[in-house]
């Protein structure tokens, strides 16, 4: 995806998906033109109930890298759960393995983590990992394949994680570069984006 279509996104959502390092700097499109692509950008837009759950869908979509039928098919799973459909989404989403590697600081972006995985750079419990559409369980460890260990996007990455602080359902060794996913986040601990009841009203029409 191009840099400029991933902008084109964020500017026409009004929100930054932290697609990668451009996002969280002041090149960032998002903060240099505030108005939505297109001639009609400027105009204030006028939503309804059906446009906003829609703008909302997208926003979670985009944050954790899914494609639609993805996002609908774990939406169809979170039903199925004991607990409340939004916060059974969310527990499984952030526990989606490119999500978890970005958090555990690994990677500056899901983007990025998603395509490391891809690569084959990653283990889960010691098997190595080629899709990001893995869920971890309490108790699962991620570790960077050793051969993997000297390339590029893995230099200085001790001296990075010294200075990072996880997210407390997380722990990274930073000796052993080798991460465990403790527990499934409470929804307090998560500052989203989005508002994932009205994204999941979409569903429901």
């Amino acid at each position: 995806m191009l840099i400029e279509k991933k902008c084109k996104i964020c500017r026409s959502l009004g929100q930054k998906i932290l697609w990668n390092n451009r996002c969280a700097s002041n090149k960032c499109a998002l903060l240099r033109r505030r108005t939505r692509p297109g001639v009609h950008g400027a105009k204030p837009r006028v939503l309804s109930d059906y446009g906003r759950s829609l703008v909302e869908k997208q926003k979670l979509r985009f944050y954790y890298l899914l494609k639609e039928k993805q996002l609908k098919n774990l939406v169809e799973k979170a039903e199925e759960m004991k607990e409340s459909t939004p916060i059974a989404l969310i527990k499984l989403l952030e526990s989606k393995l490119d999500n978890v590697i970005w958090r555990l600081g690994y990677t500056d972006s899901k983007l990025h983590a998603k395509q490391l995985v891809s690569h084959g750079h990653f283990l889960v419990n010691g098997k190595r990992a080629r899709t990001s559409f893995i869920f971890l369980e309490p108790g699962d460890i991620i570790e960077i394949r050793p051969q993997s260990k000297n390339k590029e996007p893995f230099k200085n990455l001790q001296k990075k994680l010294k200075i990072y602080t996880p997210p407390p359902w997380l722990k990274i060794d930073v000796n052993t570069l080798k991460g465990e996913f403790l527990r499934y986040p409470e929804p307090e601990e998560l500052s989203l984006p989005f508002n994932v009841p009205l994204a999941l009203q979409f569903y429901s029409k």
